[in-house]
C-alpha cells in the first residue's frame, strides 16, 4: 500500500511541475568592459614645443572600451588623461589671447582579424590669455567610435599619444614700446637711419600716436613673428618714396605710398593707420617681414606705423607647438570579440523542401487568377478583395515555427466561420472543427485521483491507529 501511495504522490507532483514550466528566451551576454591604466612620458616636438626647457612631462591615462560586441556595435574608445603628481606640465610657448587649444590624438593598434589604427581625439580650450610657461589644460577625454562590420577577434594595443597647441585665430598689432604695445612678445628691429616721431596729433590716426621715418636709401626695419600673415601699416604721404617688402628674405613686392590704388599721386600729409600691404597666406609658423627704403636719393621718406600679425589655423593642429607621449612601460593588449549578428527567422517564407499535399479540408478558390496569391502576406490576418480572411501563422514563444505548406505557398484561405447558414442567407461557410483538450483533461484527472488516493490512505491510517489504541 505504501508503494502505491508514493507512486500517486509522485504522479501528482510531476503533473504540477510540468504545468508550471516556464521557457525563457536567450539573453545576450552584456558587453564586458576593459579598463586600462597607462602612464606616459611626453617629450618636445616641433620648432616651438609645449614641453619646454629640455624636460619631459608625465601623464596618466585611463582607456575604457567594451570587449564583447555584436556586428554593427560601435568599437568606442573612451580615453581619459590627467597630469601626475610629479609637478611636470605642458606649458604655453609664448604670448597668446584666450581661446587657444590643446589637441590630443591617441593611437590604438588593431591586429588579428582586423588590422589598422584607430585614433581617438580630444581637445581642451584655454580660457585665459597665456604668457610663456603658463600651464596648459589637458583634453579631459579622447574617443573614436569605430563601426564593427564583421565578426572576429580584434587585439587592441594602446600606442603613442600626439599633443599639439593651436593659438586662437585673430590679429595682433606690433608697435614700439613696452609689453602693453607688444602683447605677443614680438619686437620691431630698426636698422640705421631711422628717427622716432612721438606724440603725433590724433588727427593723423597713427597707431598709439607715434611712428618711425627714414630718408636714407637702403635703411630697413624688420619683424620676426609667428602666424599665418602680416600687414604693413603706415601713412600715405605726397613725400613718400618706393618701399621694397621681403618675406623670409625673399622680395615679394614694391609699393609707393605717395600714389593711390589708381596710381594717381596723393596730396596727403602723414595720413596714418593705412594698410599699405598684406602678405599672402603663409603656413603657420615663424616668419620675417622686412621693409627697405628703395628711393634713389635722400629726398623721399619711408614711414612705419606698425605691423599687424594674423593667425588663422581653423583650430587644427599645426605641428609647430607639439609633444609626443609614449607609454612608460610596455602596455598590455586586450582582445575584443565581435560576434555575428543573429536576426529573427523568417517564418513566412515557404519551405522549398515542402511538396504539395492533399488538403484534408479542401476549399476551392473561386478566383481563377493563378498569380493572385503567389507571395504570402505578413504574419497575422488580412482580408482579400473577396472578403475572405487570410490567416498567416506566426512564430510564438522562444522558438520559431514554419507553417506547413498546403501547395505552392504556405498561405491557407478560410471562409467566415458560422455554425449554421440561416435559411435564405448567403452560404458563408461552416464552423471549424473544435479540438478537445484531452491531454489537459487527463492531467487534471491524474491530479484529482492522486489527491483522492492520498485522502483514502490518510483515513485508513487513522483507522489503524485508532484500532491500535484499543
Amino acid at each position: 500500500m505504501s508503494r502505491w501511495r508514493n507512486a500517486l504522490i509522485a504522479a501528482s507532483v510531476g503533473s504540477v511541475a510540468t504545468l508550471g514550466l516556464v521557457v525563457l528566451p536567450n539573453v545576450p551576454a552584456s558587453a564586458a568592459p576593459a579598463d586600462l591604466v597607462i602612464d606616459y612620458s611626453c617629450v618636445a616636438v616641433g620648432p616651438s614645443p609645449i614641453v619646454r626647457h629640455g624636460g619631459s612631462v608625465r601623464l596618466t591615462t585611463n582607456l575604457t572600451f567594451a570587449t564583447d560586441l555584436t556586428v554593427g556595435d560601435p568599437l568606442n574608445f573612451t580615453w581619459k588623461m590627467s597630469y601626475t603628481g610629479d609637478g611636470s606640465r605642458l606649458q604655453s610657448p609664448g604670448y597668446f589671447g584666450p581661446g587657444g587649444q590643446v589637441h590630443a590624438t591617441g593611437n590604438v593598434q588593431l591586429s588579428k582579424d582586423w588590422v589598422g589604427i584607430l585614433q581617438p581625439r580630444g581637445s581642451a580650450e584655454q580660457e585665459d590669455a597665456l604668457r610663456p610657461d603658463d600651464e596648459l589644460s589637458l583634453p579631459p577625454i579622447m574617443n573614436d567610435p569605430g563601426l564593427t562590420n564583421k565578426a572576429g577577434t580584434v587585439k587592441i594595443t594602446p600606442k603613442d599619444i600626439e599633443l599639439d597647441f593651436t593659438p586662437p585665430d585673430g590679429d595682433v598689432l606690433v608697435n614700439d614700446g613696452d609689453d602693453t604695445d607688444n602683447p605677443s612678445d614680438m619686437q620691431i628691429v630698426y636698422g640705421p637711419g631711422w628717427t622716432e616721431l612721438n606724440d603725433r596729433p590724433g588727427s593723423e590716426n597713427h597707431v598709439h600716436n607715434d611712428l618711425h621715418q627714414s630718408n636714407v636709401p637702403g635703411s630697413s626695419a624688420e619683424l620676426t613673428f609667428v602666424g599665418t600673415g602680416v600687414t604693413y601699416i603706415g601713412p600715405t604721404d605726397k613725400d613718400s618714396g618706393p618701399v621694397d617688402i621681403f618675406i623670409d628674405d625673399v622680395k615679394r613686392a614694391t609699393i609707393d605710398p605717395s600714389r593711390d590704388a589708381d596710381d594717381d599721386p596723393v596730396n596727403d600729409d602723414l595720413d596714418g593707420g593705412q594698410d599699405l600691404w598684406t602678405s599672402p597666406n603663409l603656413t603657420y609658423g615663424k616668419h620675417k617681414i622686412k621693409i627697405v627704403n628703395a628711393a634713389a636719393d635722400g629726398t623721399k621718406f619711408t614711414w612705419l606705423d606698425a605691423f599687424e600679425v594674423s593667425t588663422t589655423t581653423a583650430q587644427t593642429p599645426t605641428g609647430y607647438h607639439s609633444a609626443k607621449c609614449s607609454p612608460v612601460a610596455t602596455p598590455v593588449s586586450i582582445e575584443v570579440t565581435v560576434r555575428p549578428k543573429s536576426g529573427p527567422t523568417d517564418t513566412n517564407s515557404p519551405d522549398p523542401s515542402d511538396t504539395p499535399t492533399n488538403d484534408p479540408d479542401p476549399d476551392p478558390d473561386p478566383d481563377p487568377d493563378p498569380d493572385d496569391h503567389t507571395t504570402p502576406p505578413a504574419a497575422g490576418t488580412v482580408t482579400d478583395s473577396l472578403g475572405r480572411v487570410i490567416v498567416v501563422p506566426q512564430a510564438t514563444g522562444t522558438g520559431t515555427s514554419t507553417p506547413k505548406s498546403t501547395g505552392p505557398t504556405a498561405t491557407k484561405y478560410y471562409r467566415a466561420q458560422i455554425g449554421k447558414t440561416p435559411k435564405g442567407g448567403v452560404d458563408s461557410g461552416e464552423a471549424p472543427e473544435v479540438e478537445r483538450p484531452y491531454g489537459l483533461m487527463a492531467t487534471g484527472m491524474a491530479v484529482v485521483l492522486g489527491s483522492a488516493g492520498s485522502g483514502l490512505l490518510l483515513r485508513r491510517r487513522r483507522a489503524e491507529h485508532a484500532g491500535g489504541a484499543q
